[in-house]
């Protein structure tokens, strides 16, 4: 790309900032129209709320803005591509996308979008497209080269389905060929395919592991969701809840996520959750107690009450055995027997933990609903701990514009 290319480029980001939710829905709805095979391959849920074509409209913008340098945005091509990856998104993929996207462009901006701006966004894309896939690729020849690794989508049958709360079920996923899995990084997520009658169409979702790490099975702890109208996302998990039953079949593909402990991690850690965003903490916190971890590990959960508190049982007895283990929980109406146990009321707030621990080299993991997220990360860097030091989990596409 030369530097006339590179102008052109910066020059559409006023354009994009005003105008890149309508172009990426365009594109969207053009290459659904032309390739209606794809809707196996993507969130028809988020498609629905808009979500995906926000999440598409900040990631285009972002790399405009930095296109003079997009070796900056590596951590979010990391993020994305451990995404892509869970979804079995190929190389080949990338040329369909980049088709419809360029038409897109010239559909949208009509007249302004000259030949000259056209070439520049063509040559981008491209250039865009094999930095993801370059970096894609080594993640599928890591994943490969491990032992019991594998790419693709595999076959896995549900060995036992527990419930964990009255909202909460967990289910054991064994490898249907009686073979091994690879062992999780604790915090990753693993995808899930079902074929949702409904829609006529597979649909895969992301779910955490939340066992530790073996090369036996994964397990993953879903909620059901309640109300008539539910968006493809909740159809999904209740599907899970409602169909799947054990012995059933499912198709998997590998754990993938950066969103983990780091294999050198070596200071005291911070778990912060709400409602079903604990199940990354569990496989996190398991871990940790597993290798006898020397470090103060403080976990503050919040929820609605102690009937949806999934895996309160195994924890209280994690902190009971573990003297270096912290637990601060919230409920939004608890009960006072919930109060004797030192349950907070409301939402969770970390400015109500006066032994919050805030040591050099802490590292604080959140994981829950974009609101909460938002929140605690607020209240983390008012506190003036490092951004550097906050790892996050949003659930869906990648909106929260934080790190």
């Amino acid at each position: 790309m030369n530097i006339e290319q590179k102008q052109l480029i910066s020059a559409t980001v006023p354009v994009l900032k005003e105008n890149g939710v309508l172009l990426t829905k365009h594109f969207y709805n053009r290459m659904f129209t032309h390739n209606p095979e794809l809707k196996n391959m993507f969130n028809m849920g988020n498609q629905e709320s808009g979500k995906q074509q926000t999440a598409l409209a900040l990631a285009v913008l972002a790399y405009a803005e930095n296109i003079a340098n997009p070796g900056v945005l590596m951590p979010v091509v990391d993020r994305i591509g451990h995404k892509h990856v869970s979804l079995d998104i190929r190389p080949e993929h990338y040329q369909i996308v980049g088709r419809h996207l360029i038409a897109s462009i010239q559909e949208v901006l009509g007249a302004a979008a000259t030949a000259d701006i056209i070439d520049a966004w063509t040559v981008a894309y491209q250039q865009l497209a094999e930095l993801m896939s370059g970096h894609e690729t080594k993640l599928y020849q890591q994943k490969a080269a491990q032992q019991d690794g594998w790419t693709g989508w595999r076959p896995f049958f549900v060995g036992k389905k527990i419930e964990e709360s009255a909202e909460i079920t967990s289910f054991y996923l064994h490898p249907a060929d009686g073979g091994k899995v690879m062992p999780h990084i604790p915090g990753q997520y693993i995808s899930i395919r079902v074929f949702l009658p409904e829609l006529s169409l597979y649909q895969s979702r992301q779910y955490s592991v939340s066992s530790t790490p073996t090369h036996e099975y994964y397990r993953i702890s879903v909620k059901k969701e309640k109300g008539v109208e539910l968006d493809t996302d909740g159809k999904i998990s209740n599907y899970l809840h409602d169909f799947i039953l054990e012995g059933n079949k499912v198709d998997l593909t590998a754990p993938a996520g950066n969103f983990t402990l780091a294999a050198d991690l070596d200071a005291p850690v911070v778990l912060i959750s709400g409602g079903v965003g604990l199940t990354p903490m569990m496989s996190m916190l398991q871990n940790l107690v597993a290798k006898d971890y020397n470090h103060p590990i403080t976990w503050l959960h919040g929820c609605r009450n102690r009937n949806v508190h999934a895996f309160k049982a195994e924890l209280d007895e994690i902190t009971k055995a573990n003297q270096n283990v912290t637990q601060h929980v919230f409920y939004d109406l608890p009960t006072a027997s919930d109060k004797q146990e030192g349950v907070m009321e409301g939402f969770l707030d970390i400015n109500k933990i006066a032994s919050l621990p805030q040591f050099p080299g802490t590292r604080y993991y959140v994981c829950g609903p974009s609101a909460f997220i938002q929140k605690q990360y607020n209240d983390l860097i008012a506190k003036g701990i490092e951004k550097e030091s906050i790892l996050f989990e949003e659930f869906g596409p990648a909106l929260l514009q934080l790190n």
